[in-house]
C-alpha cells in the first residue's frame, strides 16, 4: 500500500511539473510569439477611405497624379508664411537646409543624397501645389512621410511659404 501510495505521488508531481514546464515555456518564449509593435505604429491596416475627423484624405505616394490636380485651399496670407516657415524650420531645414537651397545645406543632407533646390523657378513651374502638399504627407523615394505629423493645413501652409520663397 505504501508503494502504491508513492507512486501516486510521482504521478501527481510529474504532472505538475509537467504542466508548470508549459507554463514557464510559454512565459519565456511570450516575447518572441507576439506581435511586435513600435511606438508611432499602426496595429492594423486601416480600411480604404477613412478619413479622421478633423483631416482630409491622404492619397498615397503611388496615386500621386490625382493630388496634383488637388488646389491649395489655403490662401497666401502673411500669418500663413509665418506658419509655413515655422513648419519648415521644423520638419524640412535638416534635409533642405535654412533656404531651401538643397544640396548639403541641410545638417542631415550631408550624409545622405543631396535635395533638390526648393527656390528653382523652373522645379517650382513643373510642380503644382498638390503634388507639393502629396510629397510633404504622403513622403517620396527618400523623402519621409509627414503625414502624421503635420495636418493637411499645416503642409499647405509650408506649400504657401515654398512658394514665396521661388518670388524672392
Amino acid at each position: 500500500m505504501k508503494y502504491v501510495f508513492i507512486l501516486v505521488l510521482l504521478i501527481i508531481a510529474g504532472a505538475g511539473a509537467l504542466m508548470g514546464g508549459v507554463v514557464a515555456f510559454r512565459w519565456v518564449n511570450n516575447m518572441t510569439q507576439t506581435a511586435r509593435i513600435q511606438p508611432g505604429e499602426r496595429v492594423f491596416s486601416m480600411p480604404s477611405g477613412v478619413v479622421p475627423r478633423g483631416g482630409s484624405l491622404i492619397v498615397p505616394k503611388e496615386q500621386r497624379e490625382i493630388a496634383t490636380k488637388t488646389p491649395n485651399p489655403v490662401k497666401v496670407t502673411e500669418s500663413s508664411l509665418t506658419i509655413g516657415r515655422q513648419q519648415y524650420q521644423t520638419f524640412c531645414v535638416p534635409c533642405h537646409g535654412p533656404e531651401a537651397k538643397g544640396g548639403t545645406t541641410g545638417p542631415v543632407a550631408t550624409k545622405f543624397i543631396p535635395t533638390p533646390d526648393l527656390t528653382n523657378a523652373e522645379l517650382q513651374k513643373q510642380r503644382t501645389d498638390g503634388y507639393w502638399h502629396s510629397y510633404i504627407v504622403a513622403g517620396g523615394a527618400i523623402m519621409p512621410a509627414y503625414g502624421e505629423a503635420l495636418s493637411s493645413q499645416e503642409a499647405w501652409h509650408i506649400v504657401n511659404y515654398l512658394r514665396s520663397l521661388a518670388q524672392k
